[in-house]
């Protein structure tokens, strides 16, 4: 596996839909990096507020007091359309406003310093992916640049691009991206490799706060690590159990007052972090309750909360996990005796009626709870990157991955057919090329429409992209051929290509606007913004602390002046100027909230040099 230097330290990140982590590789090994709140995971949660972005704890905190300005969510927003099914039924819970921008693009608007901004989903998670960079940066004491970034394994090409996107946006340059459940399994392989003799059968069991997805590998000594098939869902999750204990109690609401809360954005947003305190606390418990002062009109809400109750709402959603694995297993040919290990990643795994599902329908074979579920992805993505970078020991270093696409890949064809060029569960870096033949006489141009999915009508599959090719000889029908070869690389990122076979013209699909990819000036244009926001909150960080610094002035020369009046000790006229630079100063503060830091410092000087008779 190539390197990329010693010198140049990479790191591991977990973009989660809920919340992130980031590995780094120190003093020859991997660990987790704490934020600056001292915990280890950091929510996924950009507020935007009157003087600064929050992001992370401090984000999450305030959410339910700034429903309408706190994105979150964006993983489910990122290469998708506006029009998608998937993101129409999430904006109708979402508090946030999202609108359709250009080439069907979803656009977040918020109200930022008092203007309404719009933001694309890459740029949010990118000021995600930013925080985890400064985490792991105070972590090192050195800029970290590369990055391996985890996505879920039923992502498609555009939502791959546009992660990588945001990843450039954020200032890292992004060497690989892999899937979550894979980073999961190299987790296991290392923590276990001395209990690894010859190849063991893994399954992944991957439900984490919005994604589902299951992954079935075959580990070598813990060391290679070849991934026989991949499935999952990219709208299931923890949140989805939210919504629904959300939903329930809206409905009970309705019930016992007769009135609709659904509208107030506010009460949702607290009703909604009370849910998800709920659902955690259900996982240890075997009831709680939902209890919200004033939660609508002035009304006190409280609700009992049972976990069979919760069960029986997302029942639905844990019978489509088992009929997912029996999917996944089907693609690998293997049979539910072989699998060795099945392993637990992901918050949603510690909810009991999940692991009490999988583990009946594993025959009663003990799930593995060896590995944290909130830290394998981030920890697997940290072991690539340090092997990558040359980091860390042998074993690192030394781990080989083989990984297979997660859907299938092909092109249109007349009738609105789906030709298949590249099955799922390929394993990749892989290329395939077929022949196609004109379908009418004398036709100089074929379009080829690019599709990814499982359906055989091809616009029931996702399109990720259209180009043309031109010049084609003229010929009867049937006669003249193109080549499309279809090329997928390590990072599971794809080429088109295709060429005239008796001419050797060749075109390429680029991505484009119209799948989704943004192009280079777009993406320059979102690096200099994030540049601009980080300037701006560093500068605001440097104002509140010199606000700070000023107010911590006064309160020391208005307490020390209380003691020099009982003891005397200061002449009159210096204790006179020192008590009326004081009065000045104070009301000065009190009218120059938004002063600039310069005035706010020189204040302070001021200050300090009329009160030096006291300090």
């Amino acid at each position: 596996m190539e390197g990329i230097g010693n010198d140049t330290p990479a790191i591991g990140i977990d973009l989660g839909t809920t919340y992130s982590c980031v590995a780094v590789c120190k003093h020859d090994r991997i660990e987790i990096v704490p934020n600056d709140q001292g915990k280890r995971t950091t929510p996924s949660y950009v507020p935007f507020v009157d003087a600064e972005r929050l992001i992370g704890d401090g984000a999450k905190n305030q959410a339910s007091m700034n429903p309408a300005n706190t994105i979150f969510d964006a993983k489910r927003l990122i290469g998708r359309r506006f029009s998608d099914s998937k993101v129409q039924q999430d904006i109708k819970l979402w508090p946030f406003k999202v609108i359709q921008g250009a080439s069907d693009t979803p656009k977040v608007v918020v109200t930022y310093k008092g203007q309404e901004k719009e933001f694309l989903a890459e740029e949010i998670s990118s000021l995600i992916l930013g925080k985890m960079k400064e985490i792991a940066e105070v972590y090192l004491g050195k800029v970290v640049k590369n990055a391996v970034i985890t996505v879920p394994a039923y992502f498609n090409d555009s939502q791959r691009q546009a992660t990588k996107d945001a990843g450039t946006i954020s200032g890292l340059n992004v060497i690989r991206m892999i899937n979550e459940p894979t980073a999961a399994a190299i987790a296991y392989g290392l923590d276990n490799k001395s209990n690894i003799v010859g190849k063991i059968n893994v399954l992944i069991f991957d439900l984490g706060g919005g994604t589902f997805d299951i992954c079935i590998l075959t580990i070598d000594k813990g060391r290679v690590f070849e991934v026989k098939a991949v499935a999952g869902d990219i709208h299931l999750g923890g949140e989805d159990f939210d919504n629904r204990m959300v939903d329930h109690c809206v409905l009970e609401f309705k019930r016992k007052w007769n009135k609709d809360l659904s509208g107030n954005q506010r009460a949702l947003g607290r009703l909604r972090f009370a849910c998800e305190k709920a659902k955690r606390i259900l996982s240890c418990t075997t009831h709680t309750s939902v209890e919200l002062d004033c939660l609508h009109e002035g009304i006190d809400f409280s609700m009992k909360f049972t976990r069979a109750k919760f069960e029986d709402l997302n029942m639905g959603s844990f019978n489509k996990c088992i009929e997912t694995l029996e999917t996944c297993l089907s693609d690998a040919k293997m049979e539910k005796s072989c699998v060795d290990q099945v392993i637990l990643v992901g918050c949603s795994t510690r909810i009991p009626k999940v692991q009490h599902i999988l583990q009946e329908y594993f025959d009663g074979k003990k799930l593995c709870e060896s590995l944290n579920p909130d830290e394998a992805v981030a920890y697997g993505a940290g072991v690539l990157a340090s092997s990558l970078s040359g980091c860390g020991d042998k074993s690192v270093q030394d781990v080989v991955l083989l990984d297979v696409t997660s859907l299938s890949l092909g092109i249109d064809l007349k009738g609105n057919v789906f030709d298949v060029v590249i099955p799922r569960n390929t394993p990749i870096p892989t290329s395939n090329a077929k022949s196609y033949v004109t379908t009418e006489d004398n036709q100089s141009v074929i379009g080829i429409n690019v599709y990814q999915g499982e359906r055989s009508r091809s616009t029931d599959n996702h399109l990720l992209g259209k180009f043309s090719i031109s010049g084609i000889p003229p010929a009867p029908k049937g006669v003249s051929s193109v080549m499309v070869c279809f090329e997928i690389d390590a990072n599971s990122i794809l080429t088109v290509s295709a060429s005239i076979i008796s001419t050797g013209k060749i075109e390429k699909l680029i991505i484009s606007n119209e799948n989704g990819r943004l192009s280079n000036e777009e993406i320059e244009k979102m690096v200099t913004d994030a540049e601009k926001y980080r300037a701006e909150d560093q500068e605001f960080k440097k104002k509140a602390d010199a606000c700070n610094a000023l107010e911590d002035c006064l309160y020391k020369v208005q307490k020390k002046i209380k003691v020099y009046n009982i003891k005397k000790s200061v002449d009159p006229e210096n204790l006179k100027e020192i008590e009326k630079a004081i009065a000045k100063t104070t009301k000065w503060l009190k009218e120059n909230q938004a002063a600039p830091f310069s005035e706010l410092h020189l204040m302070k000087v001021h200050l300090k040099f009329v009160c030096k008779p006291l300090l």
